[in-house]
């Protein structure tokens, strides 16, 4: 006869079933996601103006940015654990009170150095928020509604980052960067206040001891591998520090791999990789986030450089894709009952993949935004449409009292997709940048060496020497734009090829429908005698 139980976890049935508190659960996790997803974005409007203020150079600036998600993605699985078995009222309320007084740190900093700890320390708390947020609403919805919710929850994780970014640039050109923590901060007081109200609390009570090692083998993997990610592109991929940071994330990532396979209480049991809903939800996520972070790199620039708008112009131009994925990942979950959830990922990384290729088929400088729009709108449509059930793939993969690891994994593949998307579609677009614009240099005779050297940099560079180009300005400028739309759709190709590559893996190893998974379970369950 088996002696192993599973261990209580927590209440014995964590579900709330009156609808008015469910909704009040919803809004706070949401409340204090957004508060986390903004704060990944919001700095980037304000670099000029970080460089004056504290005298830093562009890397320094990059690291004051950086820091914050390279925290945030290596303490992701650990804390999501720590959530589990501490209580995830606690924890989250634990997080947004770090998070808080860091980002009033950051607001209030007279120094790099305070700066960078501020921010530091706002990964560190975002790391307790993020993953209970989501195994807030996994663990106590009833199966019914459980979809509407991780929809709205994806809906802000997803769009939250563009909106974070918008307020982010008014609050800039209103205001002083300073302000930019003023957002985070109201928005932890709000999430606290709701979540000491309507939260309930719920955890896991296990027999075993906590992974340590698994834990810190995590983390260093984690770090090393993003730090990569992040650095590669600016250093260069053969620099000795980038290799250096490849070999031991490498390496720790082996290890963890190792350890948890001979753990009877692993951090994260990495055999439940073979099931079909785990492993493409997971394939899912880190793609779409990459192809979508890559996509904001290219635009950005367009925009500004091309386009010549500001960055609160900018950030407004991306509303429409924003809004629009918002509104399909909350839709997604009614397709999904209707369709099964297969087809309903399928579908959404079909309309990215188209959207990327309208992109890359009709952008041109005279063509402005009229000529990415419907591109932008189909890459929004299909990446809300793709991102809810990838996301519930992996949450259902996994026991409800381990769903803070559910959503702690769920958040580091997004990390993960964020910085590889970003590494990748960068170094296509800086590329096929650079290849172009040598040979239409070359048929602009009379640029000044200098402004073309300065050119070959990238668009914006290109711009700036335009200055001294006397009377070539105009070609020079001509040459750097028509250029980067070369380079830009060689990334949208690039991108294509991924989503192409990705729906074919999902019509072939997609996650079940929830009556075939049930099935399956009930089949594979051996009888037992009364």
């Amino acid at each position: 006869m088996s002696t192993n139980h599973p261990a209580p976890a927590g209440p014995a049935d964590p579900t709330i079933h009156d609808p008015r508190r469910r909704r009040a659960i919803l809004i706070a996790v949401c409340i204090a996601l957004m508060a986390v997803i903004a704060s990944v974005s919001g700095l980037n409007v304000a670099q000029p103006e970080l460089a004056v203020e504290f005298g830093a150079s562009q890397s320094t600036v990059l690291w004051i940015i950086n820091i914050y998600t390279i925290s945030l993605a290596a303490l992701l699985l650990p804390l999501g654990a720590i959530g589990d078995r501490w209580g995830r009222k606690p924890v989250l309320l634990t997080g947004l009170a770090v998070f808080g007084a860091a980002s009033a740190a950051a607001g209030l900093a007279t120094s790099t150095e305070l700066m960078l700890a501020a921010r530091l320390l706002s990964g560190v708390g975002a790391a307790m928020i993020m993953p209970v947020t989501l195994a807030v609403i996994t663990s106590t919805f009833p199966d019914q509604e459980r979809s509407k919710a991780i929809g709205v929850w994806t809906a802000v994780a997803g769009g939250g980052g563009i909106l974070g970014m918008y307020l982010s640039a008014v609050l800039v050109d209103l205001a002083t960067w300073r302000w930019l923590f003023v957002l985070p901060v109201v928005l932890v007081l709000a999430a606290a206040t709701m979540a000491l109200r309507s939260v309930p609390n719920s955890r896991e009570d296990s027999e075993h001891g906590f992974d340590l090692i698994g834990s810190l083998t995590s983390v260093v993997a984690v770090l090393g591998l993003i730090f990569v990610l992040h650095e590669g592109p600016e250093k260069g991929w053969t620099a000795p520090e980038t290799l250096l940071s490849l070999l031991v994330g490498a390496l720790a990532a082996v290890g963890f791999i190792g350890w948890e396979l001979r753990q009877r209480a692993p951090l994260l049991d990495v055999r439940l990789f073979r099931e079909r809903g785990l492993a493409s939800g997971s394939v899912s996520l880190l793609a779409v986030f990459g192809v979508q972070a890559g996509i904001f790199v290219v635009l950005f620039p367009y925009f500004q450089a091309v386009l010549g708008w500001s960055g609160l112009r900018s950030t407004l131009a991306l509303m429409p894709m924003a809004l629009l994925m918002m509104v399909a990942s909350g839709l997604a979950p009614r397709l999904a009952a209707r369709i099964g959830s297969r087809s309903t990922m399928a579908s959404g990384i079909l309309l990215g993949a188209a959207g990327l290729a309208l992109m890359a088929t009709f952008v041109s400088v005279e063509g402005g935004y009229l000529s990415v729009l419907p591109g932008m709108l189909a890459m929004g449509l299909g990446m809300g449409l793709s991102m809810t059930p990838s996301t519930e793939a992996i949450t259902t993969a996994l026991p409800r009292e381990r769903q803070g690891v559910a959503s702690a994994l769920n958040d580091v593949t997004r990390e993960f997709g964020t910085a590889l998307g970003v590494a990748l579609l960068g170094a296509v677009l800086s590329a096929g940048y650079r290849s172009a614009i040598d040979s239409r240099l070359a048929a602009a005779p009379g640029v000044p060496e200098g402004a073309a050297d300065t050119a070959r940099e990238g668009v914006a560079n290109a711009i700036a020497a335009a200055e001294g180009a006397g009377p070539q300005a105009e070609a020079l400028i001509r040459a750097a734009q028509e250029s980067f739309v070369d380079g830009w759709q060689q990334a949208m190709w690039a991108g294509f090829a991924v989503m192409a590559a990705l729906f074919v893996y999902v019509l072939a190893r997609g996650p079940q429908n929830a009556s075939t998974r049930e099935s399956s379970k009930t089949e594979q369950s051996p009888s037992t005698s009364p």
